[in-house]
C-alpha cells in the first residue's frame, strides 16, 4: 500500500452526539416492530447490530460513554447469556462479553447499565435475521475481472454531499491533485451498465469509510471510523444499494479493508482504551498539534516475515511501527483489537452482502493475528475470497502467504489471493526494455513458470497497474501495441486479473509519471460538463475508443470462457521473437500468440501439434476472422492474436 485508512459506524441502533467531542457517532435505530421502549443514552456501541445464525456464537461489544467501567450491564433476552465484562485502562469504555444460542431468535433488546448513586443507562441492541447463509457468499475467483476505482475520482453522482462542515477537510477542487474532488458512490452506481458493459464481473472502489482527516483524505487509507462511510462518499444505504444493484448485473462488489493502521483522527485516538491499542503509543500524544510526528514509523522490511535469520527487534521494527507518521499502528495481539477487527470485516460482509475484501497492507501487522483473521472470516464463509496486498516482485514472498503454502516456520496464512507484483513487473520488463526479442519474452515465461511455487496460481490476483503506481500505458512508454499486448496476456493467465479505470480509454500520468494524485485523475464524462465523456465515447480519440472495444470484446469472451477460468496452461519457449500460450478444457481452446517482431512473419504450428488442433477451426476473437488450423500460420506485424475453438 501507499495510502491511509478510516473505518465506518452507523448504528441501526441511535447513538447519540456527545456535546463535547463531535467524532462521537450518531445512529438512527429501525422502527421498533414489537413496540418494545428503545434506549439510546450511551455514546457509541461497536458493532452497532449483529445477527443470530452465524456459526461463531460469541460476540464483543465495545462501549464507550463517560465512566462506563463504573457501570455494572446487564442482559436479559431468550437465548443471550452475558459470560464476561472487561474494563479498560480508560475508565470511559467496557467490552461486554455475549454467547449468542443457536436457535435466539432475531429481535431488540435492552443493555441496562447499572450505576451506583445515579440513573441507570440503557441501549437499545438489535439482533437481525441473516439474508443468507455463509456458503451463499461467493467471493471471486478466476472467471472474474475487478475494476478497481478510486471513488473520489469516477463519477460525481450526487454534487449534494460534496462538502460536510462537520469534517476537516471542507472544499473540493478538481485542479488540486491531492483534494477531493467529488466522486462519490453514487457515481459508480450511475455506471454500473458502463462496467458491466465492458465485461468486468466485479469492482472493487478504494476504501469508502469515514476518512476525517484534514487533508489527502480524498483516498480513503486513513480510516477514523470503521463503522461509517464517508458522508462525501455517501450514506450506508446507498452502500448497499451498490451491493445490490451491481449483484442484479452479476458484478460482486469487494471491499477494501485495512487491519494495519487507521487515521490519527480516528475517534478513538483522544482517549484510547488501553495502554497498548496502537504500537508505540507511549510515544503518542494524542493532541492535533503534530505530536504524533514523533512515533515511530515501520522500517518496511517485509521479508523480517519469513527471513529464518531476523533479529525480534528487526521483526517488531517491521510490524509495530507505523505506517506513516499520520497513521497509528494498530495493535493486533491486543485480544480486543484483534476481535474489534475481525468482528467489523463479519459485519460488513452482513450487511452489504460483500462479494469479497481487499485488504491493504497484508504484511504488516502482526502475521499470526492475520492468519487468525483471515481464517475466522473463511472458516463463517467457506465460498468467500479474500486477497492480500503484498507489494513484493519476489515469487517466494507471495507463495507464503497463499493457503495451502508448505512454509518451512509451519505457518498458515488461510489468505486465498495475494497479489502478482512479481508478474505486474515482468509483463512491463518483457514488452518495455530495449533487448532482443526473445530475451524479453523470456521474462514473462520464466514469470509465469514460477507458478510451480503457488499452492493454487489460479487464486492469485494480476493486474497491469493500480492506484498506487504509474498507470500501464505509461509504464510502456506510452506504446498501444505493447498495452494491448500486455493487457490480453494477462487476461489470458490463470489468474484473477483486475484492471484500474481509465486502462480502457488509456489514460496516462505522463505529465506527473508515478504521482500518485495524478494517477487518480478524474475519470472523463464523471462531471457535469466534462467536454469529453468515457461512458458515452464523447470526444474521446479513435485510439482510445479502439482500445475501450479492444478491452470490451476480450473481456467479454473471458466472461463465458471455462478454458480461461479453469483450464489447463501450456506455453511454448519463445522462438524468433514469438510466444505462444494455451489455455485448454475440453472441447474449447484459447491461443494466445505474441509477436515482437516489427515485419510480417509466419509461423510453423507444427511444434505445437501436442496441442491437437491440426484441422480445426479457430476465430479471431477481436477481428471475427475464422480459418483451419494447419501447418503455418502469418503474423503480419507486431502485435498479439487470440483465437479461440469456440465458435459461437
Amino acid at each position: 500500500m501507499k495510502k491511509l485508512s478510516s473505518i465506518f459506524i452507523f448504528s441501526l441502533l441511535s447513538l447519540t452526539m456527545s456535546c463535547n467531542d463531535k467524532k462521537e457517532a450518531q445512529s438512527v435505530a429501525p422502527k421498533n416492530n414489537n413496540l418494545m421502549e428503545e434506549h439510546n443514552d450511551i455514546n457509541r456501541v461497536e458493532p452497532p447490530n449483529w445477527w443470530v445464525g452465524l456459526k461463531n456464537t460469541e460476540l464483543q461489544i465495545l462501549v464507550k460513554h463517560p465512566n462506563i467501567s463504573e457501570a455494572t450491564p446487564e442482559v436479559s433476552y431468550q437465548g443471550v447469556t452475558l459470560k464476561e465484562v472487561h474494563k479498560a485502562d480508560s475508565p470511559n469504555y467496557l467490552f461486554i462479553d455475549l454467547h449468542i444460542a443457536p436457535d435466539t431468535k432475531a429481535g431488540k433488546f435492552n443493555i441496562t447499565f447499572k450505576q451506583d448513586n445515579k440513573a441507570d443507562l440503557m441501549h437499545t441492541y438489535e439482533f437481525k435475521s441473516r439474508k443468507k447463509p455463509s456458503e451463499d457468499y461467493i467471493g471471486f475467483n478466476s472467471s472474474d475481472v475487478i475494476y478497481l476505482i478510486t471513488p473520489d475520482r469516477f463519477a460525481n453522482g450526487n454534487t449534494s454531499n460534496d462538502i460536510n462542515e462537520n469534517l476537516l477537510e471542507k472544499t473540493i477542487d478538481r485542479s488540486d491533485d491531492y483534494a477531493r474532488h467529488g466522486g462519490d458512490i453514487k457515481g459508480i452506481t450511475n455506471h454500473l451498465d458502463y462496467i458491466s458493459d465492458l465485461g468486468f464481473t466485479a469492482i472493487w472502489p478504494c476504501p469508502l469509510l469515514t476518512n476525517d482527516m484534514p487533508q489527502g483524505s480524498y483516498h480513503g487509507y486513513a480510516m477514523t471510523d470503521f463503522y461509517e462511510i464517508d458522508p462525501r462518499f455517501g450514506t450506508l444505504e446507498a452502500y448497499k444499494e451498490l451491493a445490490s444493484k451491481s449483484a442484479e448485473k452479476g458484478m460482486k462488489l469487494v471491499m477494501d479493508q485495512v487491519a494495519n493502521h487507521c487515521g490519527v483522527e480516528h475517534w478513538w485516538m483522544r482517549d484510547l482504551p488501553f495502554k497498548d491499542w496502537v504500537n508505540h503509543q507511549s510515544s503518542y500524544e494524542g493532541t492535533v498539534d503534530n505530536n504524533y510526528k514523533k512515533t515511530i514509523i515501520t522500517s518496511h522490511r517485509r521479508t523480517t516475515n519469513q527471513d529464518i535469520y531476523a533479529s525480534e527487534i528487526d521483526k517488531n521494527a517491521m510490524s509495530q511501527g507505523w505506517f506513516v507518521s499520520a497513521m497509528p499502528d494498530l495493535n493486533q495481539k491486543n485480544p480486543f483489537m484483534a476481535n474489534y477487527t475481525v468482528q467489523n470485516s463479519i459485519w460488513w460482509i452482513e450487511t452489504a452482502e460483500l462479494g469479497g475484501i481487499r485488504q491493504d497492507t497484508y504484511p504488516y501487522p502482526d502475521k499470526d493475528f492475520m492468519s487468525r483473521w483471515a481464517g475466522d472470516i473463511m472458516h463463517e464463509y467457506p465460498n468467500f475470497s479474500i486477497v492480500g496486498e503484498e507489494w513484493t516482485s519476489n515469487p517466494l514472498l507471495i507463495g507464503y502467504w497463499q493457503r495451502g503454502a508448505n512454509n518451512r516456520d509451519g505457518y498458515h496464512s488461510n489468505l486465498k489471493s495475494p497479489m502478482d507484483f512479481a508478474m505486474q513487473e515482468k509483463i512491463v520488463q518483457a514488452f518495455n526494455e530495449d533487448e532482443t526479442w526473445d530475451e524479453g519474452l523470456v521474462k514473462i515465461y520464466e514469470g509465469l513458470a514460477n507458478d510451480f511455487h503457488y499452492p493454487t496460481p489460479k487464486d492469485i490476483m494480476v493486474f497491469p497497474d493500480n492506484h498506487d503506481m504509474s498507470r500501464i500505458f505509461t509504464q510502456l512508454n506510452g506504446d498501444i501495441v505493447n498495452t494491448k499486448m500486455a493487457l490480453s496476456y494477462l487476461l489470458a493467465l490463470p489468474r484473477i486479473p483486475q484492471i484500474y479505470y481509465g486502462t480502457e480509454i488509456l489514460m496516462n500520468d505522463f505529465d506527473k509519471p508515478g504521482d500518485h494524485g495524478f494517477i487518480r485523475s478524474d475519470f472523463p464524462g464523471g462531471w457535469d460538463g466534462d467536454k469529453i465523456n468515457a461512458f458515452t465515447g464523447e470526444g474521446l480519440t479513435e485510439a482510445q475508443k479502439d482500445m475501450q472495444l479492444y478491452l470490451k470484446k476480450i473481456l467479454n469472451y473471458r466472461k463465458n470462457s471455462k478454458a480461461i477460468h479453469e483450464g489447463k496452461t501450456i506455453h511454448f519457449a519463445p522462438q524468433n521473437g514469438i510466444y505462444v500460450l494455451f489455455r485448454v478444457l475440453e472441447d474449447e481452446t484459447v491461443i494466445h500468440v505474441i509477436n515482437k517482431n516489427q515485419s510480417s512473419m509466419l509461423l510453423e504450428l507444427g511444434r505445437f501439434s501436442e496441442i491437437g488442433l491440426k484441422g480445426r477451426a479457430v476465430k479471431n476473437i477481436i477481428s471475427g476472422h475464422q480459418f483451419f488450423w494447419g501447418d503455418n500460420m502469418t503474423l503480419k506485424e507486431k502485435g498479439n492474436v487470440i483465437l479461440t475453438t469456440k465458435l459461437k
